[in-house]
């Protein structure tokens, strides 16, 4: 899952929870999924525009296919971009924790 591992993710998480607190992650998780319907539904009125302006013009299957896959890219590349910068930024604070607390070393 974008490359990270799961005790990396279990550590943002533990970030996050430091950040904002068990009473603001639900809140959190719940307006990112209102934002992702959202963006799902304004994909789906994307298509549906290009599908009934193909049909009123007359344009085929096979070069509608390929128009919808463009928007479809365009739409997945901005995907990756907020989520991107999000993981960048989990990142930088995950070094800037290890900067400040220094290497820790299991003693046996």
């Amino acid at each position: 899952m974008f490359g990270i591992g799961g005790g990396e993710l279990i550590f943002i998480m533990f970030v996050v929870l430091l950040l904002f607190g068990s009473d603001k992650i639900p809140e959190i998780a719940r307006t990112m999924g209102k934002a992702m319907a959202q963006l799902k539904n304004a994909t789906n009125d994307i298509k549906h525009e290009i599908q009934k302006g193909a049909e009123d013009n007359g344009l085929d299957v096979k070069s509608l296919s390929e128009m919808t896959g463009g928007v479809n890219s365009q739409i997945n590349k901005v995907k990756e971009d907020l989520l991107g910068d999000s993981l960048t930024q989990a990142t930088k604070i995950k070094e800037d924790i290890e900067d400040i607390a220094g290497p820790v070393k299991r003693s046996r």
